[in-house]
């Protein structure tokens, strides 16, 4: 990587804070994760269909998109796979600072990577939602064919069958989609970003903002209003939770302090 002292930041006339009064909306990351099959670009498209009918500025970055164009250069080994969510979260933040919504749909199987895009933006723009189902019903339902091409031995490295997925310990938000219809996933979200005044509920209808019966759904929404953990009389993020956990299972030898 080549670094320069004759490069900086050019700061822009209209800032961020601008852009958001201007758009009456808070700019965050809707960062869906999950396995191949579980539904996140669909939601994600459903998601910023309802966003856009309500008046949000909004884009979706969905890994499949991405890599037709700024990101077709990379494999999908383990190196490549980090790459492709650091440039993306680059991106990612970008949008952020032009005040928009941004809902990304990848894989993104690593913990660590996905705490990488969480720290380029400030406290509360990023928003962690672990889009959730077995691996038999994303395999049952493989829409690209991916897993009959893995079980035939044509794709290695695949996640969830010969490569690693990396669960989120501290989500956001917990969507089971073997669970809930799209829109029933929809709403769940759009209620956290109402509840929470990254939106205002300008032509969202009452069937788009209902109460989910579901008990994952309810406590979900209740751990919002404690963003931050206290141990020992010190406050930690869930986001330095998620990362201490992630060491302290996988590199025990760093003798590193739980939160």
């Amino acid at each position: 990587m080549i670094h320069s002292k004759h490069i900086q930041w050019h700061e822009l006339n209209i800032t961020k804070e601008q852009r958001s009064e201007h758009y009456q909306q808070k700019p965050c990351i809707i960062w869906l994760t999950g396995l191949s099959g579980s539904g996140k670009s669909t939601i994600a498209n459903v998601l910023e269909q309802k966003l856009f009918e309500n008046g949000n500025k909004t884009y979706v970055l969905d890994g499949d998109n991405i890599r037709h164009g700024l990101n077709k250069d990379l494999g999908f080994d383990e190196h490549s796979r980090v790459e492709n969510i650091r440039r993306i979260g680059e991106v990612a933040k970008l949008f952020v600072e032009s005040g928009h919504i941004i809902i990304s749909a990848f894989i993104s199987p690593f913990i660590a990577d996905r705490h990488i895009a969480r720290s380029l933006v400030v406290y509360g723009e990023f928003i962690e939602v672990f889009v959730d189902a077995p691996l038999e019903v994303c395999e049952a339902r493989d829409p690209k064919g991916l897993y009959k091409k893995v079980r035939q031995g044509a794709i290695k490295n695949f996640t969830g069958i010969d490569s690693p997925y990396e669960q989120p310990i501290t989500p956001e938000l917990h969507v089971k989609s073997d669970q809930m219809t799209v829109d029933e996933a929809c709403s769940f979200i759009l209620n956290y970003l109402v509840h929470n005044g990254y939106i205002q509920d300008k032509n969202l209808s009452s069937a788009t903002l209902i109460t989910l019966p579901q008990q994952d759904a309810h406590n979900a929404m209740s751990k919002t209003k404690n963003t931050e953990i206290k141990v020992n009389s010190k406050k930690y993020t869930l986001a330095e939770v998620d990362l201490n956990r992630y060491i302290l299972k996988h590199y025990p030898e760093w003798k590193c302090e739980r939160i």
